[in-house]
């Protein structure tokens, strides 16, 4: 993977860019993972890799996204939904919120996206992992303040996450205890 591919960000056009980048490559992990698309829960994330990256994507964040009175606010909603057209086999995608960020010396990917499962499925899934089963790509994400298996590769620039619908809206509205980011 070439390190920081979009960063810095500095237009418009290249957040678009990233965001365009960041959905295919997780729909890519998705089905690499389990052979299909799960469903996509509108939450999109682009990781900054320099600090006066972050300042300029949250300024433009906030043109994009609904003033919230939220201080602990993580993603936000958008004005005008982002619509990534079908390509190949991966429907067209609607995100109806943005997250952007912080600089992490641990995360050099461009960013992320959530998916989902019922949760009957998805305790299943969570289940068989803690249980030792090997499922390429994917691993319960050792937080406490987060219920997601990740989908990763080392080759795929992008992450994604999986958990129940709940959980998809309920981290919109949180940052994390546990990275402060």
């Amino acid at each position: 993977m070439k390190l920081y591919r979009f960063s810095p960000i500095k237009t418009k056009a290249q957040l678009l860019k990233a965001i365009t980048h960041t959905h295919f490559s997780c729909y890519a992990l998705c089905k690499q993972t389990f052979g299909h698309y799960l469903p996509n829960a509108g939450n999109i994330g682009i990781f900054c890799h320099y600090d006066d990256e972050y300042e300029y994507l949250t300024d433009v964040r906030k043109e994009l996204t609904q003033a919230s009175d939220n201080w602990n606010q993580k993603y936000f909603r958008l004005h005008s939904p982002i619509i990534i057209p079908a390509r190949g086999d991966v429907q067209e995608t609607t995100y109806t919120h943005l997250y952007i960020r912080k600089p992490d010396i641990y995360r050099a990917q461009v960013g992320d996206v959530d998916f989902y499962m019922e949760p009957e499925k998805y305790t299943e899934l969570k289940q068989s992992l803690h249980n030792g089963k090997k499922l390429k790509g994917a691993r319960v994400l050792d937080r406490k303040d987060l219920d997601y298996v990740e989908l990763y590769d080392p080759d795929i620039d992008a992450c994604a996450y999986v958990g129940t619908h709940a959980m998809t809206e309920m981290v919109r509205v949180k940052r994390s205890e546990a990275t402060k980011l």
